[in-house]
């Protein structure tokens, strides 16, 4: 989920309108499905992350890597995992809310 940004944000946010349909032609079906791309994407990054802390932990053990680059794996797949948790949080959270409303 925490990537390297190799662009700056403006470039970034010029390609994300770029590839962007406008929303008055977007169907509610599609807006749900990518989102839905979106959460899976996140989720397989942070996937991706954990792989690799095991990958590297492995190669310290036989001696292959440097402790430095298996912490900063470590931390960047533990702030991952907290901050994917942090938005399941206020997703159940918003859920939960809308669930009270009275219509």
């Amino acid at each position: 989920m925490i990537q390297p940004l190799q662009m700056n944000p403006a470039q970034a946010v010029t390609k994300l309108l770029e590839t962007a349909k406008p929303q008055q032609q977007a169907t509610p079906a599609e807006m749900t499905n990518s989102f839905g791309q979106y959460l899976e994407q996140a989720l397989n990054s942070v996937d991706a992350q954990e792989k690799e802390v095991h990958k590297l932990n492995d190669k310290y053990m036989i001696g292959q890597v440097d402790v430095s680059q298996v912490l900063i794996a470590s931390e960047k797949a533990e702030l991952s995992l907290q901050l994917t948790s942090q938005i399941r949080n206020k997703v159940i959270d918003a859920y939960q809310e809308i669930m009270r409303m009275q219509v």
